[in-house]
């Protein structure tokens, strides 16, 4: 007979119960399920609403049962429908009738919702702690290439020369906000649920800031009604795992044009490429491309989950179980992809020579020119203008603007003088954007020893 099953003449037809059930995923929170169960126990009894030894044979066969499953020695049963009807249930057989009274002044709706935030912040902990390694590997990869030139781009295009600590550093600074995004979500996460029955509180003069204590959290949810219906958390995490897959993909996207031929700035080391079943002199970044397409993995569950909620009255409803799938996939790729991705642009081999190379082309330095004509005085619009003619003799006469003579820059401009062809040194260029920010020297260290500081905070 279920455990609910007092109301009911007739027993569910097998389909049900396995369509119904949620142990084939939410085994998963048996761990959390129980540390739960012990902290409700003893609050009970601090109560008065069980007796001590009443709640100290509980908890014993609740860390009994935690250690048989640990050991792989219980198997749980489809037709108790969750983990924590199963847990009651094993408990029950092993204690006897006592195991019935420790689910007094709960409900599965609170219980689940606690299990999945001490789930959620033990795995954010651990995602923030990859996304920490994985600023220290940016940091070390910048301080390494800090007079690496490269193009820098805009609509794929090369657009002004810039160092590869530089472009390293802009991920540096959207991991950081991912970073500070989970711990931003951990914090409004951080409220107890437990304690709230199933919406409307309980009968039972209870201390639910005492289970909040036991089990580390900051407070306690303030509506029993919000407390049981609230997924915002999940939500709001898969959003951060969705930017922070986002990013990810960005960045692994730059790898793989990077990798082929036609840029040839960077090579996976052969532990992180593969190879062609066909084609032999094939070197392929398939874990790049499989870290992007694992993107779309995550955003398909922000949007499922988004759709779930989305038209659900208060409280609790059915649909609600398909919560927990959607954070587990999202949990379980989101971590290999930092950890794998991390490993993979440490061992890779940046091609300096040919990313200075690329610089040669493209008119890269002809903002510069244009800056160096504004500050003769001559109003921005016009100095674009003047460049952009200058460009175009370049493209008709197969030179670059570095190879003019002060003879064909005067032809442009009577503002132009001997100092001109020194201002037009990519590296110069490079030196000369001094803003706040910019890609010269200084201010990428600057970017770097910011990076240092910030990594010693955490």
């Amino acid at each position: 007979m279920k455990l609910w099953g007092g109301r009911f003449s007739k027993s569910t037809a097998k389909l049900v119960d396995e369509f119904n059930a949620s142990i084939y995923f939410d085994k998963k929170l048996c761990k959390h399920d129980i540390l739960g169960s012990i902290s409700h126990a003893k609050m009970l009894s601090k109560c008065n609403i069980i007796s001590e030894d009443e709640s100290l044979k509980i908890i014993n066969g609740l860390k009994e049962i935690l250690d048989d499953i640990e050991s792989g020695i219980i198997e749980f049963k489809v037709e108790y429908e969750d983990i924590h009807m199963n847990i009651e249930k094993i408990l029950t057989d092993k204690i006897g009738n006592l195991g019935k009274k420790l689910h007094t002044a709960r409900s599965r709706n609170d219980q689940v919702a606690v299990d999945i935030r001490l789930y959620l912040k033990e795995e954010i902990i651990t995602i923030c702690q990859l996304i920490k390694k994985l600023l220290i590997t940016l940091i070390k990869l910048s301080e390494e290439n800090i007079d690496t030139i490269m193009p820098g781009y805009t609509h794929l295009q090369r657009a002004q020369p810039i160092t590869f600590a530089y472009h390293i550093m802009a991920y540096f600074q959207m991991f950081k906000r991912d970073y500070l995004r989970l711990k931003d979500c951990t914090h409004r996460m951080d409220f107890l649920p437990l304690g709230a029955g199933a919406l409307a509180g309980t009968t039972y003069d209870t201390d639910r800031d005492f289970i909040a204590n036991e089990l580390g959290f900051k407070g306690i949810c303030e509506n029993s009604l919000d407390a049981v219906s609230d997924r915002d958390f999940i939500i709001e995490f898969l959003s951060a795992s969705s930017i922070i897959m986002m990013h990810l993909s960005r960045f692994c996207e730059e790898l793989i044009l990077w990798s082929s031929s036609e840029f040839d700035f960077v090579e996976m080391d052969d532990s992180f490429s593969t190879g062609s079943s066909i084609m032999p002199q094939k070197k392929n970044p398939d874990v790049a491309e499989l870290i992007r397409g694992k993107t779309g993995r995550i955003y398909g569950n922000l949007f499922n989950i988004l759709t779930i909620m989305k038209s659900l009255p208060l409280a609790y409803n059915k649909d609600m179980q398909e919560d927990k799938p959607l954070l587990f996939d999202a949990v379980e790729n989101i971590k290999p992809c930092l950890e794998i991705f991390n490993e993979m642009i440490y061992t890779m081999k940046i091609k300096k020579d040919n990313m200075k190379k690329a610089t040669k082309s493209g008119f890269m330095n002809a903002t510069d020119v244009a800056d160096y004509l504004v500050k003769k005085g001559l109003p921005f619009r016009s100095a674009h203008e003047i460049v952009g003619r200058m460009v175009l003799y370049c493209i008709q006469n197969n030179k670059n603007i570095e190879d003019l003579t002060l003879e064909e820059f005067e032809s442009f401009s009577s503002l132009f003088s001997d100092n001109i062809k020194d201002k037009v040194n990519i590296k110069t260029c490079i030196e000369a954007k001094i803003s706040m920010g910019s890609t010269s020297t200084n201010n990428v260290i600057n970017m770097i020893k910011k990076g240092k500081n910030f990594l010693y905070t955490l």
